[in-house]
Formats: C-alpha cells, sequence, structure tokens
C-alpha cells in the first residue's frame, strides 16, 4: 500500500495545478462572468479549429462548485504519488496530455455525440486515477457509504462504465462523459506504452552497480554454498523507495537522480551486503 505520505502529503505541481484551477474559477465566477468568456476558452468541437488554444484552456475552467470540487479533491488524493512515480515533468505532460485526449475524443465523436461547449479538469484527473490505479491496484480508499476500503482498481473501472453508459445515453445533461473516457485512454495508451519501453530497457542496460542487492561475484558459487536462511527483507516503505528509484532509472537513467535520492540507495544497498 501507498504510505500515507505518498498518498496525501502535497507535490510541487499538484499544488501548482490546485493555485491556478482555484485562481481560474475565482476570476470565473467573480470578474470573467460575460458568456463570452465560457464561448473564448471553454472547448466546443464544432468550433476548435478556430480557436485552437481551447484544447488546453478548457481544462482549467469549471462548471460550477461541486465540479471543481470534486475534481481538485481527487487530484489531491491521487496527484501526490502519481507525481513521485513518474517525476514532475513526466507528471504534468501526462496530465496536460489526458486532458488532450478528453478534447480530442470530443471532437473526433462531435457528429455522433455532439457536445456544445466542454469545461473543466476531468479528462485530466481521470487520467491521474488511472495512473494510480496502474501502480496501485489494490490500495483501499474509503467511500460513502462502504464500512471497508474499495480498492482504487474498482473505484476506476466504475468510473469508467458509468463514464461509457451516460456517454451513449445521456448526451444532453450537460456533462462532457466524452471527455473522460478520452482522458482514460490517454492515459491508458501512455502506460502501456512507458511499460513497455521500460521493459525493453531492463533487456538492454544493466543495472547500475552500486543498486544491485548483491552485486559481489559470489552469487556465481550460490548453488554450491549451503542452504542458509534468507535475509530479512527490508520494510515495505524502504522497499516500495527503492522500487520507485530503480524505475526512475530504467525511464530516465542513473543521471536523473538527485543527490539525496543517489544517498538513500548507496546506503540501502549497503546495509544489505552487510546484513547477508
Amino acid at each position: 500500500m501507498v504510505g500515507a505520505q505518498r498518498s496525501f502529503g502535497m507535490t510541487p505541481w499538484v499544488r501548482r495545478l490546485l493555485v491556478a484551477n482555484l485562481l481560474v474559477y475565482l476570476l470565473q465566477v467573480t470578474v470573467f462572468v460575460d458568456p463570452r468568456f465560457l464561448a473564448t476558452f471553454g472547448f466546443a468541437p464544432l468550433t476548435a479549429l478556430d480557436h485552437p488554444w481551447t484544447f488546453l484552456t478548457y481544462q482549467f475552467l469549471h462548471a460550477g462548485l461541486l465540479h471543481i470540487a470534486f475534481n481538485l479533491l481527487a487530484l489531491f488524493v491521487f496527484g501526490p504519488a502519481v507525481v513521485e512515480r513518474l517525476g514532475g515533468a513526466t507528471f504534468l505532460a501526462y496530465y496536460l496530455g489526458c486532458g488532450l485526449g478528453g478534447a480530442a475524443l470530443s471532437f473526433a465523436l462531435m457528429l455522433l455525440l455532439p457536445v456544445h461547449v466542454m469545461v473543466g479538469a476531468s479528462a485530466a484527473v481521470y487520467g491521474v486515477m488511472l495512473a494510480y490505479a496502474w501502480f496501485w491496484p489494490d490500495d483501499g480508499i474509503f467511500v460513502f457509504p462502504f464500512p471497508e476500503p474499495v480498492p482504487v482498481k474498482w473505484i476506476v473501472t466504475f468510473a469508467v462504465v458509468v463514464s461509457l453508459v451516460l456517454a451513449l445515453f445521456s448526451r444532453h445533461d450537460g456533462v462532457a462523459h466524452l471527455a473522460h473516457l478520452g482522458g482514460f485512454g490517454t492515459g491508458a495508451a501512455f502506460l502501456v506504452l512507458r511499460d513497455r519501453r521500460r521493459r525493453g530497457a531492463t533487456r538492454d542496460t544493466a543495472p547500475p552497480q552500486g543498486v544491485l542487492v548483491h552485486p559481489h561475484p559470489r552469487e556465481r558459487h550460490a548453488a554450491e554454498s549451503p542452504p542458509r536462511p534468507p535475509a530479512a527483507a527490508p520494510p515495505d516503505r524502504t522497499q516500495a523507495e527503492v522500487d520507485r528509484l530503480l524505475d526512475k532509472i530504467s525511464a530516465s537513467g542513473i543521471e536523473s537522480l538527485t543527490p539525496a535520492e543517489r544517498r538513500f540507495l548507496a546506503e540501502t544497498s549497503r546495509r544489505l551486503r552487510d546484513r547477508d
């Protein structure tokens, strides 16, 4: 399970996105109340090619208080862990890319499932929820009125099914359900390609020295040595951090590690060697 700090602690990019959405919403309900503001910066599939900036700007507008409250709460709960797993720059690209995917799907299907004006960060936030479920599918989240935590994989599955049903049968409820599905689809494509690239990098690249748990040559003679009790595994939180850093190395190279992360890996590796 992801630690409490990783689940609910703020990270810089989550904080910036929360503030950006809140500021735009406050301006939207106090200063820019003219309907032409939404017409200029909201995403309207039929006129999107004449207003290409709306593929991005619609993500920071919202239709009401409950709309923005749900999106920001979901970003606050699920975002920090995904930021730490992907890295800040990759997370931002992923977040905005899922939002663009939501607009792109609505644009592609505008004749079959028309949408007048679309606003909100839902496509991007649904992509973040999917990424959380991808990395930690069995992590439990309390959902009212259930007395026990619900695994995230089932929460996301339910959200996908509901968005699909409403997109097909509630075309005039004013909610851009296609955007939700576009965010899910874009996020899924990114995560699948990322996993394939990481598997290819793992096959082609030897792990960096100092990160291996057993780097010394005596492994070659393990079969000849008498059996012995296995070394105690490191705490779950330490192992989770080691896994995250190894994923980061596979994706971006060892140069992407911060000095603190390098020291953490070196110290963990030393303790495991001493324990052996």
